[in-house]
């Protein structure tokens, strides 16, 4: 091999490019681009096999929650950019010019990867967040988005104002003059922004809670809380979006309440026949004293009447004058004492039998208490459990519940009323046979 001819042409090819500047700024600039891209790498390398070796400590576990939002990749990224900035001035025959324009676009480039660093750690502390015992009751993903809003908005006004080699305070200052129209295109992020921030601070809406709101066809748990929408899984697994300032404008009904205080309302009311409200006999009251529930309330009830009537006098004579017990009022206190020893129905809150405003359909007879339990299933087969066995025992107080009249009870009346008007004309057949 010659070695004072390869000498000799490696002087002629410096001198050529002595010659032409620009050719040699460009060669400059093409191993500075690759020593960039190499240290890009080496630099991602690096990093990302440090933090899967702190991460597999257990109290830096947080570390793998960085790489798995690729926060520390977006830093490797500013690697390449960070040594053309600094290694431009390396770069011969590169003109004053070009070496401030490469230096602004490398630094926008820069400027670009922190941005979407930062952007993925706040990902990453949504994450670490979503794992505390705080995110269940309070969710921070409204003012996540509204941060990465404001950071991409200073950020792209510090990078344009880099590349045009101007002061981000100018461009900042013509943004003044479109506040109008800021305002009208970001209307619903700042609505919901505000909205989000009273849900917040005022407490009034959870991931998980149960929420009612029929104008916009939602009934379920809440499964999401961002700036602009709040998703609800209804019952039967739909979705329903709702934007988050709607939630302040109109109202809507939180279970968190009732599930708050271990007990869920049973409201509902027996309808009874008016045609068999009447007085107890004294063969019945005799027989109702063997129901256990009732042998208190009797004795004290006939006690009672027994007061009245006495203090009445000779005008107790006249029925309507006399007081006595009626199946209505006996069964109503039966359920209520079927109700207070009941050992699904909460024994702290309000229990009571009442009586509401008589109507076409009968006497209703309303049935107020509170279940042990929130968990819908067990509610809905106590309350069912509650509801058979009154309806079943109705009978024993000689009651019985309104119910329109069907088809079928038509056909039976009419088959009745034929039966009557027949038997006796075959009664005659028969006794003139």
């Amino acid at each position: 091999m010659d070695i004072q001819g390869i000498w000799r042409d490696s002087l002629d090819l410096w001198g050529t490019l002595d010659q032409h500047p620009m050719l040699h700024a460009a060669l400059g600039l093409a191993v500075l681009l690759l020593i960039s891209l190499v240290l890009g790498r080496l630099a991602r390398f690096l990093i990302l096999h440090a933090a899967r070796l702190l991460a597999r400590q257990p109290a830096l576990h947080w570390v793998d929650d960085l790489r798995h939002d690729k926060v520390l990749h977006r830093l490797a990224q500013t690697v390449p950019s960070l040594v053309i900035q600094f290694g431009l001035k390396l770069v011969p025959a590169l003109s004053d010019t070009a070496q401030h324009f490469l230096g602004n676009v490398a630094l926008a480039f820069t400027l670009l990867f922190m941005t979407m660093a930062l952007s993925c750690l706040l990902d990453a502390l949504l994450r670490i967040y979503a794992r505390t015992e705080h995110a269940r009751t309070r969710s921070i993903k409204g003012y996540v988005q509204l941060a990465k809003m404001m950071l991409w908005i200073f950020a792209s006004i510090v990078i344009v104002a880099t590349l045009i080699d101007r002061s981000p305070l100018l461009l900042l200052s013509g943004l003044g003059a479109m506040s109008a129209v800021l305002l009208l295109v970001y209307k619903d992020t700042l609505l919901s922004f505000v909205a989000s921030v009273q849900l917040t601070s005022n407490d009034m809406l959870h991931v998980g809670d149960w929420i009612e709101m029929p104008q916009v066809g939602a009934d379920g748990d809440v499964v999401d809380i961002t700036l602009h929408t709040v998703k609800v899984q209804n019952f039967d697994k739909t979705i329903v979006s709702i934007p988050t300032w709607r939630l302040m404008s109109e109202s809507f009904r939180n279970y968190r309440g009732m599930q708050q205080s271990g007990g869920r309302r049973i409201k509902r009311s027996l309808f009874i026949d008016m045609a068999s409200v009447r007085f107890l006999s004294a063969e019945e009251e005799q027989r109702l004293e063997q129901v256990q529930l009732l042998t208190e309330y009797l004795a004290g009830k006939r006690q009672e009447l027994k007061d009245w009537n006495q203090a009445k006098g000779r005008l107790a004579g006249h029925s309507a004058n006399r007081r006595r017990l009626t199946n209505i009022g006996t069964f109503r206190a039966f359920t209520l004492a079927y109700l207070q020893n009941h050992p699904m129905v909460h024994p702290h809150m309000t229990c009571m039998v009442r009586q509401m405003q008589t109507s076409a359909e009968g006497v209703p007879l309303e049935i107020y208490c509170f279940t042990t339990t929130t968990v819908w299933a067990e509610y809905e087969r106590i309350q069912g459990d509650i509801f058979d066995y009154l309806l079943a025992v109705l009978p024993e107080f000689g009651l019985s519940v309104y119910q329109q009249p069907s088809g079928n009870d038509m056909r039976v009346g009419l088959a009745a009323r034929g039966r009557e008007s027949i038997e006796p004309r075959r009664l005659e057949e028969m006794n003139e046979a």
